[in-house]
């Protein structure tokens, strides 16, 4: 991810980062049953998408926390 995607992220609500992550999280459910049926045709989509799910889970647990980054 990008800088500029993840100052998009943390100027989104709280909602919107829970939308985020449910898409994020069906989109390594898809990649998953690819690996498994031999058709993902790049592997490394996973790794990605994980800690794609890791920094908006990251950005929502600091809102629920109240901490700014800057």
């Amino acid at each position: 991810m990008k800088a500029s995607e993840l100052k998009a992220l943390r100027e989104k609500t709280r909602d919107e980062l829970n939308e985020e992550l449910n898409e994020l999280k069906a989109e390594l459910f898809k990649l998953r049953f690819q690996h498994a049926t031999s058709q993902l045709e790049n592997p490394m989509k996973l790794r990605q998408i994980k800690k794609d799910i890791a920094r908006v889970q990251t950005i929502i647990r600091e809102k629920e926390l109240g901490i700014r980054k800057a």
